[in-house]
């Protein structure tokens, strides 16, 4: 498994080696439907205890994941946090956030989206921690079908967008 994230992070300084951050404006795609990732991700949370999967809004947190793509959020305990794990959690403004750990206050985490110029406002700690993205499923963003799109609104979703 150490052997697997080395080799992907090695893979992402090579992609990004001499690219600025904000030329990544083009979402993660592949040929699956936003379903089949939805449903890829729903049996991967029904294997873990306290696993829930969420749908993706915005391109903060580009190139590793955007909107249309799927993440497994599994909970942990904030004492377990590290610097560059990505979290969800509840801003003051009461909305569900996917970001990227930078460091540590007093007051708890400063979280930040990878394309984002300033830090969110709100600091991550043990009570509006959601969890840590587990997995992240990358589809092409369109449902198979009309009724497959109604039913997944039904999914709340995780905010990869600008600083508040």
């Amino acid at each position: 498994m150490r052997s697997l994230f080395r080799i992907l992070l090695l893979t992402m300084a090579l992609l990004g080696a001499g690219m600025a951050r904000a030329e990544y404006t083009a979402r993660p795609m592949t040929g699956v439907s936003l379903d089949t990732a939805l449903s890829d991700a729903q049996k991967l949370a029904e294997a873990r205890p306290g696993a829930q999967v969420l749908r993706i809004e915005g391109k903060s947190m580009l190139p590793f994941f955007g909107e249309g793509s799927v993440v497994v959020v599994k909970k942990i305990d904030a004492a377990k946090l590290r610097p560059g794990m990505v979290v969800v959690y509840t801003n003051r403004f009461g909305e569900t956030v996917a970001h990227r750990l930078v460091t540590t206050t007093v007051e708890g985490w400063i979280a930040k989206g990878y394309n984002n110029a300033k830090a969110d406002s709100t600091r991550v700690n043990a009570a509006n921690l959601i969890g840590v993205v587990y997995a992240t499923f990358h589809s092409s963003g369109h449902f198979a079908s009309v009724d497959l799109a109604n039913l997944a609104k039904a999914i709340p979703a995780a905010l990869a967008a600008p600083a508040r």
